[in-house]
């Protein structure tokens, strides 16, 4: 039975390539949850402009009765009603306000994690090009230690 051919050393893995993985997922998902939040306020806006539609609509109403002729009672429940309205268009407004201040602490988060990402991929960089350096030399001492091993058994067979 034969040995098996011998593999060749596995690299030993980088903790900078973990953290760097690690770092892009945070980012990924600080981007994802500040597209939702993005999304949110774009519907929140929406439900607000659909409101004050609303509110315009019944108010000009209002008035187009008023001018007709209306009894007080229908003009309170009008009132009312419109006062109904004034508090969603309130309640609303808050609502987006309290997405405005989400999406600010989002943008926050994914601007913190980028430069966690972007530091800890500068740190690679820095490694990769010591390690170039580092390997440059060995194999520059290796060449000049061929070179003298040949200049000397040339000196040898002359």
């Amino acid at each position: 039975m034969a040995n098996p051919k011998p593999r060749p050393p596995m690299a030993k893995p980088n903790p900078l390539d973990t953290l760097i993985d690690l770092a892009r997922n945070d980012a990924d998902e600080a981007a994802k949850k500040l597209q939702l939040l993005t999304t949110e306020r774009h519907s929140a806006k929406e439900q607000l402009s659909t409101l004050h539609v609303y509110r315009q609509d019944y108010a000009d109403r209002l008035q187009k009765a008023t001018l007709d002729g209306m009894s007080a009672s229908n003009y309170h429940n009008f009132r009312q009603f419109i006062a109904t309205l004034d508090e969603a268009i309130s309640q609303q407004n808050r609502v987006v306000a309290q997405i405005d201040l989400k999406i600010e602490n989002g943008k926050k988060q994914w601007y913190a994690e980028k430069r966690r990402l972007s530091s800890f991929e500068t740190l690679q960089a820095r490694q990769k090009r010591q390690q170039a350096v580092l390997d440059n030399r060995n194999e520059q001492r290796s060449n000049d230690e061929i070179s003298a091993i040949l200049f000397r058994r040339m000196g040898n067979t002359h």
